[in-house]
């Protein structure tokens, strides 16, 4: 069908903006296809690039069983999906209004007095409702099935990765102390050692505790094993020793039990034992992980993770731009085939993940904040495709 063709549509193609006309329904079922398209077309890319390598690889060196490696790819599947949704919206635009425009049905349009801001609300209200799907599957799903995936990879390489089987965890917690000068400083409050950790029990405990240094008194506690108290919120220790030491490096005292209940944060002990990539968590998941390390005063991993975080928000409306990209360069006059718009997508969405992955190394390190680092390619792109919707009418 042929828009131009129809003059009984003409009276209803000039519904207000807010409403969704013949004309819009029409357009937004011209972009279902080629997202669909889109979506299969970079999933099965970043599957081939970023998965499917590596999984024939560690079959034929380390002998994973063919079985276990195709579970790893299903489980990898919703990360590339998950990814591919953005670029997908791009292309999706960009087919749709360059074949409505190579048909003239834009030059049709616009002769009924469709202005050019007008022919873009469909790809608009598409983007908008593609946000919220994004965002709800990269949330939902993604990160379960990520870390299924690399926990399942770990199992069978015997380099278990699920918190409940660490070893040799290393954590030091630091709090903020204020000098006479007004600078502020952090100070090492504990250093926590365990040789093994189960989820329920930390095996082969030895931790120094500064926390007394106000007093000039110090001490370190050794135990073979410890687990939370929940009822009392306290850990309890089992067959330790605590060496209460003077300033001079002498023992003040040493206390010998079987079983103890010292009031350490919990957060301290539980981090130690939590090496799980914040892809692997969900957002509440995150969020609570982001509490701990502020906690630990460990700046350079919270700032990383504050960075992620933010991009993990910011992610979604990554649909919005490109969709607003795609539709600004399809309805200019050039002319776009289904295999250029492909092309022109690859590159736009290489230009645009080249330059958040410098931004955002940059908020990591500290040279901007992560509010900038996770948004401005947003604001760039969306200033792009403003600028391209005006050059287009």
């Amino acid at each position: 069908m042929t828009l131009g063709n129809d003059p009984s549509l003409m009276p209803r193609l000039r519904s207000p903006a807010w409403r969704l006309s013949i004309m819009d329904r029409y357009i937004l079922t011209e972009m279902v296809t080629p997202f669909i398209f889109g979506v299969g077309a970079f999933s099965a890319i970043g599957l081939a690039v970023g998965a499917a390598f590596e999984l024939v690889r560690e079959v034929s060196e380390a002998a994973i069983p063919v079985a276990i490696a195709l579970q790893i790819f299903l489980w990898q599947i919703p990360y590339f999906v998950g990814l591919a949704l953005p670029m997908a919206m791009l292309l999706a635009t960009l087919i749709a209004y360059s074949r409505l425009g190579k048909d003239h049905e834009i030059t049709a349009l616009q002769g009924c007095g469709v202005n050019t801001y007008r022919l873009v609300l469909p790809a608009l209200v598409f983007s908008l409702l593609m946000t919220g799907i994004t965002f709800a599957f990269n949330e939902g799903l993604v990160p379960t099935a990520k870390y299924q995936a690399s926990a399942i990879l770990d199992q069978v390489l015997q380099q278990q990765k699920s918190t409940f089987n660490e070893t040799n965890l290393f954590y030091p917690e630091f709090r903020d102390i204020q000098r006479s000068n007004g600078e502020i400083d952090q100070e090492l409050v504990r250093l926590f050692y365990a040789r093994r950790f189960d989820g329920q029990y930390l095996q082969g405990l030895t931790i120094l505790d500064f926390s007394r240094a106000q007093q000039n008194l110090r001490q370190v506690i050794t135990a073979e094993s410890a687990t939370w108290n929940p009822t009392q919120n306290t850990w309890n220790f089992f067959n330790g020793t605590i060496y209460l030491v003077a300033p001079d490096g002498s023992y003040h005292n040493t206390l010998r039990f079987e079983q103890q209940q010292l009031q350490i944060p919990r957060d301290s002990l539980a981090l130690a034992g939590s090496r799980r990539h914040s892809t692997e968590m969900s957002l509440p998941e995150a969020e609570q992980y982001l509490q701990q390390l502020r906690q630990s005063g460990d700046e350079k991993k919270t700032r990383k993770l504050v960075v992620r975080i933010q991009q993990r928000y910011a992610f979604p409306f990554t649909c919005i731009v490109y969709g607003l990209i795609g539709a600004a360069l399809g309805t200019r006059p050039q002319r776009t085939s289904t295999a250029t718009g492909f092309g022109v997508s690859v590159l736009i969405v290489f230009c645009n993940y080249l330059f958040s992955f410098l931004i955002g190394a940059a908020g990591q390190v500290g040279a901007v904040s992560p509010a900038i680092a996770a948004w401005l390619p947003l604001l760039v792109g969306l200033a792009a495709g403003g600028w391209l919707l005006v050059q287009a009418r």
